[in-house]
């Protein structure tokens, strides 16, 4: 997930999760790919040769994306190789665990609820979860669920402690959302609620109860209804209690636990750890199919999509990086900005967005990369958008 405090950069080493961060390891050097014959080109144009460094020169297992250019084509690339074991191909467009662009479907269906006059954003918390948040400078009475959304409730990460320090013993573990906010809730505020900003997925875990709470049914199954099928993200699932195989094409994740030290295969997961904010499977397509829908108004009235994209500063993302109820913005090169979220999982990272004008990039490497990699990622996304 993310940095979110000087004192706390010694957690990036180990934050290797779900949501947009930039830490962790990297993996072995492998022979690139061709683009797919739909993206085909007499050259390697910038997309393709960035993916190509990402494996040769970074040491990704792969890396695939997906690119809708000004004139609304979508191109689709692969590099690498798609599993270690057998030397397979990466599958065009492969299924990838999205990690934190979870939380940008979150803050959709609880802001739907807002549209909906079931939830108010300026509420606290305890209005819908009566007692839940309490502790060591924690109190639910005084949290927004605003600030839940935006990262300013002061919550610390349940990711922070044990057993979720170490991914390697809890590959196939089930959590359930309350353990995982006891977690959270055993440690100190970070701050007074609503007095500074720190990228927490205790919030969004929050969020899925809320959620749940207030419609009466599974967080699974109203981010299904109210986002997947609405706009029919057809390669895109929140998995089944127990539920830990992908279910279409997809390269291997890896986890790196050390420099020399062999990739874990960390495909297969029980992804409960990350729940409300992290868990969603997708495609780097349908991602940028979800992000164009959000900012083009076809999954929240005006008046909460304006509120989504208030924003705060969150440079500790990178520069220039706000964040707003679940999506952040980034600023291009060449002007305008990027709308998007990004995520990690223990075996994947994506990174992308659109812009104003319906340009769109979703890119995804398939271990976790070191701060390096990560902006070189950065990077080839805003020549993607910029070329």
């Amino acid at each position: 997930m993310n940095e979110h405090t000087p004192q706390r950069t010694a957690r990036r080493i180990r934050m290797v999760r779900y949501a947009t961060t930039a830490t962790a390891a990297a993996g072995l050097a492998l022979t690139a790919f061709a683009p797919t014959a739909a993206s085909a080109a007499p050259r390697p144009d910038v997309v393709q040769q960035r993916l190509d460094a990402l494996v040769k020169e970074d040491g990704m297992p792969a890396a695939l994306a997906t690119v809708k250019g000004r004139d609304g084509r979508s191109r689709t690339y692969t590099a690498g190789v798609g599993d270690l074991a057998t030397g397979a191909k990466v599958p065009v467009d492969g299924q990838i665990r999205a990690g934190s662009n979870t939380k940008a479907f979150t803050a959709v269906v609880v802001l739907q609820l807002v549209a909906e006059g079931k939830v108010g954003l300026d509420t606290d918390v305890d209005t819908y979860l009566p007692g839940l948040l309490r502790g060591d400078g924690i109190d639910g009475r005084n949290i927004t669920v605003r600030q839940l959304l935006q990262h300013t409730s002061g919550l610390p990460d349940y990711m922070d402690v044990p057993p979720l320090n170490d991914f390697t013993p809890i590959q196939y573990r089930y959590f359930e959302p309350r353990e995982l906010l006891d977690g959270a809730l055993a440690q100190k505020a970070l701050f007074a609620a609503g007095t500074d900003w720190a990228y927490s997925n205790t919030n969004y875990l929050v969020a899925g109860l809320l959620i749940q709470k207030v419609t009466g049914r599974p967080f699974g199954e109203e981010v299904t209804k109210r986002v997947i099928d609405r706009i029919g993200l057809r390669h895109t699932y929140v998995p089944a209690t127990g539920e830990t195989a992908l279910r279409e094409p997809h390269p291997h994740g890896y986890l790196t636990t050390g420099p020399g030290v062999p990739l874990i295969d960390y495909t297969a997961m029980d992804s409960s750890m990350a729940w409300s904010a992290g868990a969603v499977v997708s495609t780097n397509t349908d991602l940028n199919t979800f992000y164009s829908a959000l900012l083009t108004g076809r999954l929240l009235p005006a008046d909460q999509l304006a509120q989504m994209r208030t924003t705060v500063p969150a440079e500790l993302l990178g520069p220039g990086v706000r964040y707003g109820l679940g999506i952040q913005s980034r600023p291009l090169t060449c002007g305008g900005l990027v709308w998007g979220h990004g995520g990690t999982s223990p075996g994947y990272r994506t990174r992308g967005g659109v812009t104003e004008d319906g340009r769109a990039v979703n890119i995804t490497v398939t271990t976790v990369p070191d701060a390096p990699t990560a902006k070189r990622m950065t990077d080839a996304i805003d020549a993607a958008l910029c070329r």
